[in-house]
């Protein structure tokens, strides 16, 4: 199998334990997508009762959807990391800030 090797900031936590790629509030996902173009849930999320058994791996966000972010350029994340967690009930990144 051919890897693609990407930079990509790291998911420095996750606090949505439900989530089917969430360990001890790491995320284990290959990379996330973050947003639906103005919030900025993780579109990767799902709950399941199973959890992913590749905890040696750390995810790091692949693609971001929310154009008015200041760590959005060209739909790609440039913060140094984020964190994901609950916002109003919402599954969202914490490091998201709208430009202004």
């Amino acid at each position: 199998m051919a890897l693609i090797l990407n930079e990509m900031p790291p998911i420095a936590k996750c606090d949505v334990s439900k989530c089917g790629y969430n360990v001890n509030n790491g995320c284990h996902a290959k990379a996330i997508t973050i947003g639906d173009g103005i919030n900025p849930g993780c579109d990767t999320y799902f709950e399941t009762k199973n959890h992913n058994r590749n905890i040696q791996r750390s995810a790091g966000v692949g693609a971001c959807k929310v154009d008015a972010c200041q760590n959005n350029q060209d739909f790609e994340c440039m913060a140094a990391s984020i964190s994901v967690g609950l916002v109003n009930g919402q599954i969202n990144c914490l490091t998201c800030v709208v430009k202004s």
